[in-house]
């Protein structure tokens, strides 16, 4: 986004950054938090296969796979430009995660349904949620508002696949998120000058 719209997109990650960080570093699970995560936890096992291979947008493999698309259209400056902000996103994440301390659901809930395989290290913030996003934004600069909304739409996704599969609460996708969006609208913005 450009403009006033781009500002507020901006500002609003950072307020939700910045509460989102505060919360998760009490280390507890608020009631309200986790009758968010059951809605998306308690989801059908019939689905797994379907949502995990949505999920992996948030994986590392994603940025590979989005820089190969982006470099076979032609566009090697954004080439460039998103290779090395998902790669820092990545690895900056499960830098930040130390800080914080909070533990993945099933350290903080009781009956977690964990699909696939069992998460270990920390939870807060979710890194699949921030590469995704940032992928999400930086990617569809400057492409048709279809593409850019069904690019923001597989984040969200993969936010809440997260959840489903019991990886990550609701405070560490929103946490992700909020870095996603900081990092893909500062690249949005620089990809246009």
């Amino acid at each position: 986004m450009s403009g006033p719209a781009g500002i507020a997109l901006l500002a609003a990650a950072l307020v939700v950054l910045a509460d989102s960080w505060r919360r998760a570093s009490l280390g507890n699970v608020s009631p309200a938090e986790e009758r968010v995560f059951r809605r998306f936890n308690d989801g059908p096992d019939v689905v797994h296969i379907p949502v995990w291979a949505v999920m992996q947008a948030g994986s590392y493999a994603a940025v590979y796979v989005v820089t190969a698309m982006l470099w076979i259209r032609g566009d090697h400056a954004k080439t460039a430009a998103v290779f090395v902000l998902g790669t820092v996103v990545w690895l900056g994440v499960k830098s930040v995660k130390r800080y914080i301390g909070r533990g993945r659901p099933d350290a903080h809930l009781d009956a977690v349904a964990v699909r696939g395989q069992v998460q270990t290290g920390l939870g807060y913030p979710s890194g699949h949620s921030a590469l995704s996003m940032t992928l999400a934004l930086a990617a569809t600069q400057g492409a048709s508002p279809g593409l850019q909304l069904a690019a923001v739409a597989v984040a969200v996704f993969t936010g809440c696949a997260r959840m489903y599969v019991g990886a990550h609460l609701p405070l560490d996708v929103a946490g992700g998120f909020a870095i996603g969006v900081i990092v893909g609208q500062g690249a949005v913005w620089g990809l246009a000058l």
